[in-house]
């Protein structure tokens, strides 16, 4: 049994080939979006229809095996890394991502200011910037 098998089995899903198929593309491919899951998923499985793959994302996130992120203005985008507290940096210029982790500590910033009464069990942190690529075509044109 593959480990996608047993995560699957974990959350009660049955095991699908368009649901290894997704895990699979997230686990090459972190940060795409939909558009990009169903190329790459339908590259090696030309049969399994669009509605299947959002389904699929929909489930996967629904049961925490593939978290949603969505900055603010940006298309969402998919990746499996769950179960820790990584951020994220984005590319004003071109829209990548890449993971950042947490700064200092095992999670300093789920010790909020003041949390109004709320158990709080996540936190999302997005920093945005230039990436290496944009910033150097940036200086080669100026």
């Amino acid at each position: 049994m593959t480990d996608f098998e047993a995560q699957l089995r974990a959350v009660s899903l049955r095991v699908t080939r368009p649901r290894l198929a997704v895990l699979t593309a997230l686990r090459d491919h972190p940060h795409v979006d939909t558009e990009t899951v169903i190329a790459l998923v339908r590259a090696e499985h030309p049969t399994v229809s669009h509605q299947t793959i959002y389904d699929v994302l929909r489930a996967l996130t629904d049961t925490g095996l593939v978290r949603r992120i969505q900055p603010a203005g940006a298309t969402a985008r998919y990746e499996s890394r769950v179960g820790d507290n990584h951020h994220h940096v984005v590319c004003r210029t071109c829209g990548a991502i890449a993971d950042v982790e947490c700064a200092v500590g095992h999670t300093p910033c789920l010790t909020a200011s003041d949390d109004h009464g709320f158990v709080i069990d996540q936190a999302e942190v997005v920093y945005w910037g230039t990436c290496p690529d944009c910033a150097a075509t940036s200086r080669t044109s100026h």
